[in-house]
């Protein structure tokens, strides 16, 4: 393919104005009476900044027809579980991925620690996440994904999220909801700097992993995740680690990074590569 219109393709994917899916279009359980709008807040450096999520939902980002793998991620942004970074751990990573031939999903999950919240991260944000896959798997012939190839990224808070769609998925043939009836388990996982779920449960049926930080991180996740990493090697789990030296929190996929970590989305995308997710 001529340079030229490669890169019209990837200009194409960045540009095109993405559609929202809400994932209970008639409300999402457990939020029942809770009309409070979303509140967006951009800092100075141009992210947008969510809090007050009660009516989750997926940015879609599709790759062109031309580079499309099959392959899909669900994104999930950091903050704390009090807010959430949209841009730079979200749709920053999303653009780059359908450039590229795999689908982003940018995630917005309930917070369990927004102001008065009710909702906790083991019930909501995880049923969030766990919705995204299968609405994503259902919809993967209008999407041209391929359902086994849909996996899970989570920053920080929200790694902790995929941690957790990647440690507890279970069947639910007998849901009435058609969507829910999907396969929930995601095809692989990525934490990036993520804070980790106090109860980790692993076997040999969890899912390939890609595990990324910075050495200056806070020691909970600087020195969990390689601890992580060869906890999932005894599970008999495929596992790549990178950490990076000189490096702390929050960095996620920005113009101004520099070093090598400005490379991270090169190496997942290898990554995947070689667990056999974009092969044509």
């Amino acid at each position: 393919m001529p340079k030229s219109l490669t890169w019209l393709l990837a200009l194409s994917a960045w540009a095109a104005e993405p559609q929202v899916i809400h994932l209970w279009p008639q409300g999402a359980p457990g939020s029942e009476g809770k009309a409070i709008p979303e509140a967006v807040r951009t800092t100075p450096a141009g992210d947008q900044v969510v809090s007050s999520v009660h009516n989750p939902s997926i940015t879609v980002y599709l790759p062109a027809a031309e580079t499309n793998t099959g392959a899909a991620v669900i994104i999930a942004p950091g903050g704390g579980h009090r807010e959430l970074w949209t841009t730079h751990e979200g749709h920053n990573v999303a653009r780059w991925l359908a450039a590229r031939g795999v689908a982003g999903f940018v995630l917005k999950y309930r917070l369990a620690r927004d102001k008065d919240s009710t909702y906790t991260v083991e019930h909501h944000a995880l049923s969030d996440i766990q919705r995204a896959i299968r609405v994503v798997r259902s919809r993967a012939g209008e999407w041209r994904l391929r359902p086994e190839r849909v996996g899970v990224m989570g920053f920080s808070a929200g790694g902790e999220v995929a941690a957790l769609a990647a440690m507890r998925f279970d069947g639910a043939a007998e849901a009435k909801d058609e969507i829910d009836r999907q396969d929930v388990r995601p095809a692989f996982q990525a934490l990036i700097y993520p804070a980790l779920p106090k109860d980790v449960r692993l076997s040999k049926e969890t899912p390939p992993a890609f595990l990324l930080c910075g050495e200056n991180d806070r020691v909970g996740i600087s020195q969990g995740l390689p601890e992580l990493y060869l906890a999932l090697k005894k599970a008999g789990v495929s596992a790549e680690l990178h950490v990076y030296a000189g490096v702390g929190h929050g960095f996620g996929v920005r113009d101004t990074l520099q070093g090598p970590v400005k490379q991270w989305l090169e190496r997942f995308r290898e990554w995947l590569d070689v667990i056999g997710m974009t092969t044509k």
